[in-house]
């Protein structure tokens, strides 16, 4: 198992917009290095027993913000995991601090143009599910929350192939592991 205590942290967090490959990377991840692994979209809607569209259409998406950040907030103190956040929750402070004194960060930064391509026929993104130019979007999301996704303690292109990109996580983590 990787020694997250090497590294002065508790888990690992991976972050990026919708479509960039968050869960499939983190549920990767955590199958390597042995350790637990949270999604917390998943994690929301099992605490709810709602989906995350059904949140946003009947209560609101400030609503969904407050599950988020307590449900993101809980997960960060966890030991010894891998955690998949929702694209969003890094717009709130309290979330990012917590990152930053618990986490080791992960970016998976994705073009544009390929985020679109994964998420065109996905009915589970509540911000792009109105019919509006979804580039357009995806461009101001990124351009909201890029100042804080480029704090991450690492930051890797997902574009291509998620092997290489696990390939390249795990020799950055493997610097930390003497």
């Amino acid at each position: 198992m990787f020694d997250l205590t090497k590294i002065d942290k508790k888990n690992i967090c991976i972050m990026g917009l919708m479509g960039s490959g968050k869960s499939i990377i983190g549920k990767d991840l955590s199958k390597y290095l042995n350790l637990e692994f949270y999604d917390t979209d998943r994690e929301i809607e099992f605490k709810t027993k709602k989906s995350i569209n059904s949140i946003f259409e009947e209560d609101g998406e400030s609503y969904f913000r407050d599950i988020e950040e307590r449900i993101c907030l809980e997960l960060l103190t966890y030991n010894n995991c891998v955690i998949s956040l929702g694209g969003g929750s890094i717009i709130n402070k309290k979330i990012r601090k917590s990152i930053k004194q618990n986490s080791y960060s992960i970016y998976l930064q994705v073009n544009l143009n390929n985020l679109v391509d994964r998420i065109k026929s996905s009915k589970k993104r509540p911000l792009l599910n109105k019919n509006q130019n979804k580039i357009e979007i995806l461009k101001n999301l990124y351009d909201n929350r890029r100042q804080f996704y480029e704090k991450a303690d690492f930051i890797i292109n997902n574009d291509n192939d998620k092997n290489q990109v696990l390939k390249k996580i795990k020799i950055e983590l493997n610097t930390y592991d003497k």
